[in-house]
């Protein structure tokens, strides 16, 4: 069974940094793509960023572009995302999933096209 855990958030003042991780259990992380989401208050769910299986290409939106970061531990079988330069404007539950087969880590995230989602994680930006 295919399971998702999603750690690291917490409080931080604005322009400080967070790392996020999605760890998997019950397979190997690195067999698939990976995406993570957010959701603000009173919001939709958002794509933030996806990185390919095995090390393959990576895509961010463009209001995290330059800022996040989304890379693989595989001995740790577990999914990064690095968020510098924190805004207030990330605030949200962060979460990550798993894209359907033919699905591609392209530059829009759809969250129909994902799967396995973890509970989430806290993150927020103080000003």
């Amino acid at each position: 069974q295919l399971h998702l855990v999603e750690s690291g958030g917490g409080l931080v003042q604005s322009g400080g940094s967070l790392r996020l991780s999605c760890t998997a259990s019950g397979f190997t992380l690195d067999d698939y793509a990976v995406g993570w989401f957010r959701q603000a208050p009173g919001k939709e769910r958002e794509g933030v960023s996806c990185i390919r299986s095995r090390g393959g290409r990576t895509n961010y939106a463009g209001s995290v572009k330059g800022r996040f970061t989304i890379s693989r531990d595989n001995a740790k079988n577990t999914v990064y995302l690095q968020m510098n330069s924190l805004k207030p404007e990330d605030t949200a539950v962060y979460y990550c999933a798993l894209p359907y087969p033919g699905v591609d880590c392209g530059p829009a995230l759809l969250l129909p096209e994902y799967h396995t989602w973890g509970q989430g994680t806290q993150v927020t930006v103080s000003s």
